[in-house]
C-alpha cells in the first residue's frame, strides 16, 4: 500500500495541503493565501476559481516537497470552510457568482423576517441550527434571486450548489461526482438532522430547488478519484467540515470530550455520541461525522472573529506586519488598561446570534496605545470562548474539566494562558496542532484501510503543553464583568437602528 495520506485543508483565508505518514506526523505542508473580496459593508466573497487554483497548487507542492508522487498517496481527505456557498454551471463547471462566505451578512434582514414569521423553533428542531445569515441556505437563495436567469436554470437542473468541499470534489473528479458529507450538509439549513437527508420543508421555505443539491455520502468512504491532480490519482476517501474534522483530529471520539479551534473564527465542539442533543442555550446541534453507518453528533459554539481579529489589526490598521507579532506587542503591557474590543465585525454568534452587531471599542483613554488594543484583541478571543463554554456546560449539565485546543492561534502562549485564566480550567495544546487537516487525513485513511479502525489512531494524540490558570478569582470576575458590560452595550447599539 502507498505510505502516505494527503489532506486538503481549504480555509477562509488560505488553501493548504499536508502530507501525513502512518504515525500521523506531518511530512510536508504547502499553503497559499487568496483574495478576500468585500463588495459592500458586511459582505464577504471569494473567487471559487482562485480557491480551486490555490488548492490544486498546494496539493502538488506538498507532494513534491515530500519527494513523492501521487502514486505514493493512498488517499485524499478534504476539510473545508463550511457554510460558504458556491453555485456553478454543471455543463461548464464555472461558478455563476463569487462564493458567498460564511462571514457574509447580506441575508441578515431576510433571516429577521423568518424569525418574525415564527419559523425559529421548527427550523431548530429540523436542522439543529439558528436562523442566521451564517448558514448556506439563505446565501444560495440570494444567488438564485440576484443572478439573471439563475432560478429557472436551477429548477431545470442546469446548476449545482455546494459548500467548498463539493466544489473541490466536482473539479478534482472532472465533474463526475457531486457530493458532500453529513457534517457539511448539516450546516446549510437544508438538512434534516434526524432523517440525515435534505429536508423538503426547508427547501420549500428557502426556495432552493432539490435538483441543485449534492448527494450526501458518509464522511469516510468513496468520493471518486482525483484525476485532476494526476493520472495516478488516489481516491478521495474522507470529507468533513473543518470544525468536525478538528474534533476527529483531536481524537474527541467519546461523548463529553471538547475541543476549541482558533482559526479565522473560533469553534468549540462537544461530542455528544450517537444522539443529537438539542441545545437550550443557543448552541448548534450538528453532525460530527458518519463512519461505517454510525453517525456521531456534536454541540457547537460558533465565534465568527478569532484570528481574523488579529488579521484586522494587521491588514486594516497596519499595527503589525505579521500575525505572529501580536503576542510580543500585547505582552508589552501587563493588561489592556480597561480597553475592551468586541470584534463583532461579522455579527455575534453563540450565544447571542445577532447579525446586526458590529465591532466596538470601549474604555479608550488618551493613554491607550497599540499594545493595549493588541491585548484587548487577545482578551476578546478568550472572553468569547468563555461565553461558549458556559453555554455548553449548562446544556451538558457538567463542568468541562479541560479544553483541547488547536488552530494557528494556539502558538500564541499569551492567548492560551489568558484563555486558561479566564476559564479557570486547563487548556491543553497537542503536539500536532494541525488537527483540522489531521482529522481529514484520518477519515480518508480509514476509508482506504490505511488505518484499520479508530483504535488504531487513538494513541497518536499527545499533549505538547498544558496551560493552568494563574489569575485570582477577583481579577477573573472583574474582567468578566467588564466584558459583559461591553457585550450588552454592543447589542443595544445593534438593536437601536
Amino acid at each position: 500500500m502507498s505510505q502516505y495520506i494527503l489532506a486538503l485543508d481549504q480555509g477562509t483565508t488560505s488553501s493548504r495541503s499536508l502530507v501525513f505518514d502512518h504515525a500521523g506526523h506531518i511530512v510536508a505542508l504547502a499553503q497559499k493565501e487568496f483574495t478576500q473580496h468585500y463588495p459592500q459593508p458586511g459582505w464577504v466573497e471569494h473567487d471559487p476559481e482562485e480557491i480551486l487554483a490555490t488548492q490544486l497548487a498546494t496539493a502538488r507542492d506538498a507532494v513534491a516537497q515530500a519527494g513523492l508522487t501521487m502514486a505514493d498517496i493512498a488517499g485524499i481527505g478534504i476539510t473545508n470552510q463550511r457554510e460558504t456557498a458556491v453555485v456553478w454551471d454543471r455543463a461548464t463547471g464555472k461558478a455563476i457568482h463569487n462564493a458567498i462566505v460564511w462571514q457574509d451578512r447580506r441575508t441578515a434582514d431576510y433571516c429577521d423576517g423568518l424569525r418574525r414569521e415564527g419559523h425559529t423553533e421548527d427550523i431548530r428542531q429540523r436542522t439543529g441550527l439558528e436562523i442566521d445569515a451564517y448558514f448556506s441556505g439563505t446565501k444560495v437563495r440570494w444567488i438564485l434571486d440576484h443572478v439573471d436567469g439563475a432560478r429557472s436554470r436551477a429548477e431545470r437542473g442546469e446548476l449545482a450548489f455546494g459548500t467548498i468541499d463539493s466544489w473541490l470534489i466536482w473539479h478534482l473528479t472532472g465533474g463526475t461526482v457531486h457530493a458532500t458529507d453529513p457534517s457539511n450538509a448539516s450546516r446549510t439549513l437544508l438538512f434534516n438532522l434526524h432523517d440525515l437527508a435534505w429536508d423538503p420543508a426547508m427547501l420549500d421555505l428557502l426556495s432552493v430547488p432539490a435538483a441543485m443539491l449534492p448527494e450526501v455520502r458518509p464522511s469516510s468512504g468513496d468520493f471518486g478519484t482525483a484525476t485532476a491532480l494526476s493520472p495516478d490519482a488516489p481516491p478521495i476517501a474522507g470529507v468533513a467540515g473543518d470544525q468536525q474534522s478538528a474534533l476527529f483530529g483531536q481524537q474527541c471520539t467519546r461523548p463529553g470530550m471538547v475541543k476549541n479551534t482558533y482559526g479565522t473564527g473560533c469553534f468549540m465542539l462537544m461530542n455528544t455520541g450517537t444522539k443529537a442533543v438539542m441545545s437550550r442555550h443557543r448552541l448548534l446541534t450538528t453532525v460530527a461525522w458518519q463512519i461505517g453507518g454510525e453517525t456521531h453528533y456534536a454541540l457547537e459554539g460558533s465565534i465568527f472573529m478569532g484570528g481574523a481579529t488579529v488579521q484586522w489589526l494587521r491588514d486594516e490598521l497596519d499595527m503589525i506586519s505579521d500575525s505572529a507579532e501580536i503576542e510580543a506587542l500585547a505582552a508589552a503591557v501587563p493588561d489592556s488598561d480597561g480597553v475592551v474590543l468586541v470584534p463583532a465585525f461579522a455579527g455575534l454568534g453563540t450565544p447571542h446570534w445577532n447579525g446586526h452587531a458590529r465591532g466596538t471599542l470601549f474604555g479608550l483613554t488618551r493613554g491607550s496605545g497599540k499594545a493595549h488594543l493588541a491585548r484587548a484583541a487577545l482578551d476578546a478571543i478568550a472572553h468569547q470562548t468563555v461565553d461558549v463554554v458556559r453555554a455548553m456546560e449548562a446544556d451538558a449539565g457538567v463542568a468541562i474539566p479541560e479544553l483541547r485546543v488547536d488552530g494557528g492561534a494556539t502558538v500564541n502562549n499569551l492567548l492560551m494562558q489568558t484563555q486558561s485564566d479566564l476559564l479557570n480550567i486547563s487548556v491543553v495544546r497537542p503536539e500536532i496542532t494541525e488537527t483540522t487537516a489531521l482529522g481529514a487525513a484520518y477519515l480518508a485513511g480509514l476509508g482506504v484501510g490505511f488505518w484499520s479502525n479508530t483504535a488504531d489512531i487513538q494513541s497518536q494524540w499527545a499533549a505538547e503543553r498544558t496551560f493552568s490558570p494563574q489569575l485570582d478569582d477577583a481579577e477573573r470576575k472583574t474582567a468578566d464583568h467588564r466584558w459583559q458590560r461591553a457585550i450588552r452595550a454592543t447589542l443595544n447599539w445593534a438593536e437601536d437602528r
